[in-house]
């Protein structure tokens, strides 16, 4: 055993390992990134969740109760008012998921205020997502305290002049949870149905292709008369097929174990497959761009890592986004598993139907339009 031979190897395995700067930074960089990511994407103060807020009765005392509302909005900055009409419009955007809860103002408020006839005021949330709700009500719930402390007419510490009234002056927040309880596997398995489809889009977008063009299977292909254009849409497409039938199985199995109500109710089925199928072609597509002009094996392998966390956590799968510092939002805002999660989450816990993942569907499909679109202009044909 001689050392100029282990040196000589060790030599020429770090000459590689310094000519392939994508290695290089993702083995220095990823830690960091993960610190940071995964650091701000859990337990942050969450900020500017939509309510809406339905006032009937528009009278002095409901104004108090606004005002202290834009108090909250100004200040802690946890809500955002929508003033609605009629409680109607309200829930049917509370389901959509335009809102996250709906403050409804009856129109007997202030008569039964003025009467001490146990005034009331209706929360009805959307407990699909307990982070957000139970921000929402602990605000709620120390609204309505601080009121109640100027209408209880016996302070502690006061002395007893005259008789309380038989009926309760104080006012009443009544809680209506929209779904039944979501237990936190059902909050979960559409981050992990979307996580499946970025695996295989990782492997077949990416490791695979890669490993296919170092090998010169690709080769083949410029014998042929098939245009750049028709083979990144084959190689798209056949991706985006795996990934179909990969997050098809998660969705069932998943479902099934989660204990997702109707879930073969064919029209869900159907929004389903029409989510999972356009969220295929955005990763498979998104994968094929990083990877166009990449040639070293070793790129998509230390990429896996950086992507994961880049894109799975700040999307909202485990915690709401709106949680996030202003930076991470961003990210998110760019990040198509935020959307997929969003529009799976909408189908799996509440059902909504169209109305509840159309938004998510067209900013999916644009963002496939504009990858496709890339991938075309900067693949370049090569031995």
């Amino acid at each position: 055993m001689k050392f100029q031979r282990i040196s000589a190897i060790i030599e020429r395995d770090m000459r590689k390992f310094f000519r392939s700067p994508a290695l290089m930074m993702s083995s220095m960089i990823f830690p960091l990134m993960q610190l940071i990511v995964l650091g701000y994407a859990f337990g942050g103060k969450i900020k500017g969740i939509k309510v809406a807020v339905v006032d009937e009765d528009r009278t002095t005392y409901s104004r108090d109760l606004r005002e202290r509302f834009n108090a909250i909005v100004a200040g802690p900055e946890t809500m955002k008012v929508e003033n609605y009409n009629s409680v109607s419009d309200a829930i049917v955007d509370l389901r959509a998921g335009f809102v996250r809860a709906v403050v409804y103002i009856p129109v007997d408020y202030s008569r039964r205020v003025d009467q001490g006839n146990r005034p009331q005021i209706a929360f009805i949330e959307d407990n699909t997502d307990n982070f957000v709700t139970s921000e929402i009500l602990t605000r709620m719930q120390d609204l309505v305290k601080d009121i109640n402390q100027g209408l209880n007419p016996f302070q502690p510490g006061q002395r007893l002049t005259v008789p309380l009234p038989r009926l309760n002056p104080l006012v009443n927040l009544q809680v209506v949870e929209l779904y039944p309880y979501i237990e936190y596997i059902k909050y979960l398995l559409s981050g992990s149905i979307a996580m499946s489809i970025f695996i295989v889009a990782m492997i077949g977008g990416g490791i695979t292709f890669i490993d296919d063009k170092s090998r010169g299977l690709h080769e083949g292909y410029l014998v042929t008369p098939i245009t750049k254009t028709e083979l990144i849409l084959g190689l798209i497409f056949s991706g985006a097929i795996k990934g179909l039938m990969a997050g098809t199985t998660i969705t069932i199995i998943g479902g099934l174990i989660a204990g997702i109500d109707r879930l073969w109710d064919p029209v869900r089925l159907l929004f389903l497959m029409s989510v999972l199928g356009i969220t295929s072609i955005a990763m498979i597509s998104f994968m094929f761009l990083l990877m166009v002009r990449v040639s070293d094996p070793l790129v998509p392998r230390a990429m896996f890592g950086v992507l994961n966390t880049l894109l799975y956590f700040p999307s909202g799968a485990i915690y709401p986004v709106e949680g996030f510092p202003v930076w991470l939002r961003w990210i998110s805002y760019i990040d198509p598993f935020t959307y997929a999660v969003h529009a799976l989450k909408a189908l799996l816990l509440k059902n909504t139907g169209f109305s509840g993942i159309y938004s998510d569907m067209l900013i999916l499909t644009g963002f496939s339009i504009v990858l496709v679109s890339l991938s075309v202009a900067l693949f370049k044909r090569q031995i």
